[in-house]
């Protein structure tokens, strides 16, 4: 059929670079640009996960798929990466900026180190680093290449605590004091609010050269986590449970694709209805 809306859909020949890409969520955009027909080009600081997120998606999809180890906050590394990448397809299509750190600090007093009057100005620095700097570093390196190709797609992973306030009850544990309760990290809210900020900056800056640029707030991705905290969660979330792993694989496919091609600026939240509440 001639000019069928789901072509729209299709990601043939694509070249779409995903920071954070051998992580849970970044395999996954992996994976939804392969089944759209694109090419997923892999950039994670951890080389082993990088390998294997690439041998996996490699024997499952039969398909074209690309890794590269770079810490997306170093402007050099980016540089060099982004030449590889233009010297052997000549483009870059997409950039997901999905990469966000991971701090795991042990904890050996009895104060909890996630409580905001606690909260280690190293690790606001690292996070901060990663999830802003990284995909502000991303975007100024990727971007400038779509702005001289007059085309292009940004697309930033934020949160449903993008757009709300993370709920510290969910995250309390019974039996302990004040200071030793865990909390969301301010650093998770901060990053995933500068990222829709980010999203807006760019979206207006680089119209003229065609380049639209959306922001994802997905919300909590169910991956074995404690029973306890998960009842606590669902029962803030209208549709009653988590997100599944593959839930959002086609919301990405839309906002990367031709098929939100009107569509620049906007911020597109999939949360099982919980910032209704």
């Amino acid at each position: 059929m001639k000019n069928c809306v789901l072509d729209k859909f299709s990601l043939k020949g694509k070249i779409c670079v995903i920071t954070g890409g051998a992580g849970l969520l970044g395999k996954k955009h992996a994976e939804a640009v392969l089944e759209a027909g694109g090419l997923p080009v892999i950039l994670d600081i951890n080389e082993e996960s990088i390998h294997k997120t690439v041998s996996s998606l490699k024997k499952t999809y039969r398909k074209e798929v690309v890794g590269f180890k770079v810490d997306i906050t170093n402007r050099v590394e980016m540089e060099v990466l982004r030449d590889i990448v233009l010297k052997k397809y000549k483009k870059i299509d997409v950039l997901i900026n999905n990469a966000a750190n991971n701090p795991k600090i042990e904890n050996k007093t009895k104060i909890n180190w996630s409580r905001f009057e606690n909260f280690p100005i190293q690790v606001w620095n690292n996070d901060l680093a990663v999830g802003l700097t990284g995909a502000f570093c991303a975007s100024q390196v990727f971007g400038t290449v779509m702005a001289k190709q007059k085309n292009g797609v940004i697309l930033n992973i934020s949160s449903d605590l993008g757009i709300i306030a993370p709920d510290q009850r969910i995250y309390t544990k019974p039996g302990l004091s004040i200071n030793q309760q865990p909390a969301k990290p301010v650093t998770y809210s901060v990053i995933k609010h500068g990222l829709i900020g980010l999203t807006k900056y760019l979206a207006t800056y680089w119209v003229e050269n065609n380049i639209r640029v959306n922001a994802l707030c997905p919300g909590g991705v169910y991956n074995d986590q404690d029973e306890v905290f998960v009842k606590k969660l669902t029962n803030l979330i209208p549709m009653g449970r988590m997100a599944k792993v593959d839930e959002y694989k086609a919301t990405i496919i839309y906002l990367i694709s031709d098929a939100s091609s009107y569509m620049t600026g906007s911020v597109v939240v999939v949360d099982g209805g919980r910032t209704c509440w």
